[in-house]
């Protein structure tokens, strides 16, 4: 049994959002992924995504994308990226998985899942822009939402407890990543020439990754 993790795959099998716009290396990326993932991927093993899982607007819509990730090998783990317009709450997002068969997905928000004696906690995040009112709620929401799965993680006693998120951390969330004694966070979000400004390595006892599928040239990534 392993953990991987991998970030933002962008998926629009029912919908017409190409993403060979943004690079040449996202031309058939559908074909690499699925190859590279069945390669190191195996049933029993777990993948955590984190976020831009699909460019549905809606659930329905996402059906298809939602199959593609099923079909897959492991049991996955989804947080919610800034491009999933399809989120809604917890409770229609397990019934739509058991209503069409989706056993292998499960959701992270405001909750965590154990492998061994480690916990996954997580949720979005968020980054900074102008400032505003609505700017800071959400940030402050995302790190309360950080604050719940952590809670929730203490009853399980973890060993060690590691982080996914979909945007970069900022300061705000270091902070509380090192107040709750995490070891590694794995993010997503950046692409491209932003890559460069990914944090990875070692900071302050935490690990840091990267998990961007192009990133990581469409292959998951092994934590453990």
């Amino acid at each position: 049994m392993a953990l991987f993790a991998i970030s933002d795959l962008h998926l629009s099998l029912g919908t017409d959002k190409p993403m060979y716009v943004f690079g040449d290396n996202w031309k058939d990326y559908e074909s690499k992924l699925k190859k590279n993932w069945e390669d190191c991927v195996c049933d029993e093993d777990f993948v955590i995504i984190n976020g831009d899982n699909s460019w549905a607007t809606y659930l329905e819509n996402a059906k298809d994308d939602f199959a593609f990730i099923n079909s897959l090998p492991g049991k996955k783990i989804l947080t919610k990226g800034n491009h999933d317009y399809w989120w809604t709450t917890m409770k229609k997002m397990n019934d739509f998985c058991r209503e069409n068969g989706l056993d292998t997905i499960s959701f992270l928000q405001n909750n965590h899942f154990m492998y061994g004696d480690m916990a996954i906690c997580g949720t979005r995040g968020w980054q900074l822009t102008c400032g505003d009112e609505q700017d800071l709620k959400i940030h402050s929401r995302e790190l309360e939402r950080l604050r719940l799965s952590f809670n929730s993680a203490k009853a399980s006693t973890p060993a060690q407890i590691i982080v996914a998120l979909h945007y970069p951390p900022d300061e705000a969330f270091k902070a509380l990543m090192q107040e709750h004694g995490v070891t590694q966070c794995y993010y997503g979000h950046l692409h491209g020439n932003s890559h460069r400004l990914a944090l990875v390595g070692m900071s302050n006892s935490i690990k840091y990754q990267l998990v961007s599928c192009d990133f990581l040239d469409f292959k998951p990534f092994k934590i453990c």
